[in-house]
């Protein structure tokens, strides 16, 4: 049995419990019990990996926080390599990044199937405050994904102005190219940017 299933299983009792707690209130005891051995039997692993990874698309803290209460590794992620915290990022929940950094440890460095980060999520989606908290985690300010490209490559890429100084000033290297022997100012370049290609060939030089 993979950990993942293990600790699903795991959580299974916690998740029911609280999904209990939004039942009516007028419901009696007969009826609250039927109801909970009927959701408990009903779900399944599938149900399970569907309730967590949601919960961090959705930003709900509350939900993560009693798997992990009921054990489930904070970096477990899906089929495409997905945290928790790469979903809750990617769809610019900035409480639940902050939980799940600063209440949860989840891995702020770690990358999907693909090489990409929470970080490079939040970029490519606009997500400028989740993507200013993700730039001060203890990571490679300069990780690459599979072809070579970092945040700043990403962000000249969106032209994330608010994001690129602050990247830049973290210490990320504008003359990085990527592995197709792109530079940051030709990505800018290639979108039209001319301005932010200017400004990031100054900063090479």
């Amino acid at each position: 049995m993979s950990f993942l299933k293990q600790t699903l299983m795991a959580a299974l009792f916690v998740v029911v419990t609280l999904s209990s707690v939004n039942t009516s209130a007028a419901a009696n005891t007969n009826t609250e019990a039927v109801t909970q051995k009927h959701s408990t039997s009903s779900l399944n692993m599938d149900t399970l990996k569907a309730r967590y990874f949601d919960a961090a698309r959705e930003g709900d803290s509350a939900m993560l926080a009693a798997f992990y209460q009921a054990g489930l590794e904070v970096n477990v992620a899906d089929e495409k390599g997905y945290t928790a915290l790469i979903l809750a990022a990617y769809h610019g929940h900035t409480e639940t990044v902050n939980f799940l950094i600063g209440e949860a440890s989840a891995n702020p460095c770690q990358e999907d199937n693909r090489g990409n980060t929470a970080l490079m999520g939040a970029i490519f989606k606009g997500h400028v405050s989740v993507a200013k908290q993700l730039v001060f985690a203890d990571c490679n300010i300069d990780e690459e994904n599979a072809q070579g490209q970092t945040a700043l490559m990403f962000a000249s890429l969106f032209d994330r102005q608010e994001i690129i100084n602050t990247l830049i000033d973290k210490g990320a290297n504008p003359a990085h190219t990527d592995k197709a022997g792109n530079s940051v100012a030709d990505i800018a370049l290639s979108q039209g940017n001319y301005e932010l290609a200017k400004l990031l060939s100054k900063d090479v030089e």
